[in-house]
């Protein structure tokens, strides 16, 4: 169980850690399958017929619960769930929807969230540079809430994806002499690409942007820049804006 911290076990076993009571039940909820599921007794009877969807909960202690888990606190469940298979991403999807690209986002907090971004407005997908964030670790999944089991995520080559697309095909990024995005005029389709909070985007993927959009200050106001979730945020509310 503590070799699924690690990436490379994780990637052996086909399998990854699911962490708290919201995070097991969506779990169990969804398609993605758990080979197992640990809990304290009083999570167990709280739960008892959402729990009947997986296999046999094996009751264990708060304490065990943090001494397989990562979290430092763990007072209702933990499960091992079998990583999904990845699905098709269609060359077309991005000129019928919006997907979020991720360039280099390595926090896994940072990820988690973005994900979750990508759940509360109906995205199809995220598309990850295989230089993000493990999109099945313990903390990026944690911080989903919950989203993991309904976001598809594909890794890619990302700048090598981006110059597949069709011609055509809107590729946006933040910048600092971007148009304002509160005045653009946007539709959810295309790729919003997202680069990491230190570096902003690598050399190779700005060059494939088609435009690109800049979140401006409010009067007075001084902070040097924005968490990169908080500022997807921001852009993809921009997207949806007339929806």
């Amino acid at each position: 169980m503590q070799s699924l911290h690690q990436k490379k076990y994780r990637q052996r076993h086909d399998v990854f850690l699911v962490e708290g009571g919201k995070s097991v039940l969506e779990l169990l909820r969804s398609g993605v399958a758990a080979e197992s599921v640990y809990c304290t007794p009083e999570f167990a009877a709280q739960n008892r017929a959402k729990l009947a969807a997986g296999p046999p909960p094996v009751p264990v202690s708060a304490a065990e619960l943090a001494q397989l888990g990562t979290l430092a606190t763990n007072t209702t469940a933990l499960a091992v769930a079998r990583r999904p298979p990845e699905t098709p991403l269609p060359p077309a999807l991005p000129q019928t929807a919006l997907l979020l690209a991720l360039d280099e986002v390595r926090d896994p907090g940072n990820l988690g969230t973005l994900i979750r971004l990508a759940d509360w407005y109906g995205l199809p997908g995220v598309v990850l540079s295989d230089t993000c964030a493990d999109p099945y670790a313990p903390k990026t999944v944690a911080a989903t809430m919950g989203s993991f089991a309904r976001v598809r995520v594909w890794p890619r080559d990302l700048p090598a994806w981006l110059g597949t697309l069709p011609a055509g095909t809107g590729i946006y990024g933040a910048d600092l002499h971007g148009q304002n995005v509160h005045r653009a005029a946007l539709a959810p389709a295309g790729v919003l690409v997202m680069g990491s909070e230190s570096h902003g985007l690598t050399a190779a993927v700005e060059a494939r942007l088609t435009r690109r959009l800049h979140i401006p200050r409010g009067p007075g106001g001084g902070a040097e820049s924005l968490n990169v979730a908080v500022s997807a945020a921001i852009l993809l509310d921009n997207f949806f804006r007339g929806t």
